[in-house]
């Protein structure tokens, strides 16, 4: 089964996959959509953790060292930054983490990641939006691509012009389509940032 949701926090995320494997779905994977795999209903303890690593070899001893202190890898690869694990043993600890500030660095890290991928997009930024790219964008007429359009007269301008307006107008919003990802990944990171001072705060209080 899928399921498509989307988490700020660690803890509410933690919490909806633990109540999905109450229910007999136990998380299996993690892309774009969970991915649960049936299983008998029970209470469990499931916990997430952000992390990317340069190579394979680095993402297997992460995973060794948890399975180690008994807590299964449930989904997450070597650069899906989620990763998440499942409590096997009673006598392991309720938290994945050994304290407060190791925990809120998850919010951090993610932080950096959404920073990254913004990063990523300026070379964009600068071939789409710099020199000669004003007119195209802020002059409405530079919209309509009809040869000889303003040149027309009475009805048969009236037609051409109400004809390729739909047009124009996606043309004309077309420069917005750049920067939407843009401004939405700085948003994701600096929401991240705010829950990583929000946790640190916690952890001082």
């Amino acid at each position: 089964m899928k399921r498509m949701k989307m988490f700020f926090r660690f803890d509410k995320e933690e919490k909806w996959l633990e109540e999905m494997a109450a229910k007999g779905w136990l998380l299996c994977g993690k892309g774009l959509f969970y991915d649960f795999q049936r299983c008998t209903p029970d209470r469990c303890t499931i916990r997430a953790d952000y992390r990317e690593f340069k190579n394979r070899e680095e993402f297997e001893v992460y995973r060794a060292m948890f399975e180690d202190s008994g807590w299964k890898h449930l989904a997450g690869s070597k650069s899906s930054g989620n990763q998440y694990f499942l409590k096997l043993r009673d006598s392991c600890t309720e938290d994945i983490f050994s304290d407060e500030r190791s925990r809120a660095g998850r919010y951090k890290r993610v932080a950096n990641a959404w920073l990254c991928a913004a990063i990523a997009l300026l070379p964009l930024m600068v071939v789409y939006y710099g020199p000669g790219s004003g007119q195209r964008y802020w002059n409405p007429a530079e919209w309509y691509l009809t040869p000889g359009l303003w040149e027309l007269e009475g009805a048969s301008f009236w037609w051409a012009f109400l004809f390729e307006t739909p047009f124009a107008l996606g043309r004309g919003v077309g420069w917005l389509f750049p920067l939407a990802p843009l401004l939405m990944y700085l948003g994701y990171a600096l929401k991240a940032w705010h829950l990583y001072k929000d946790a640190v705060k916690g952890r001082n209080t």
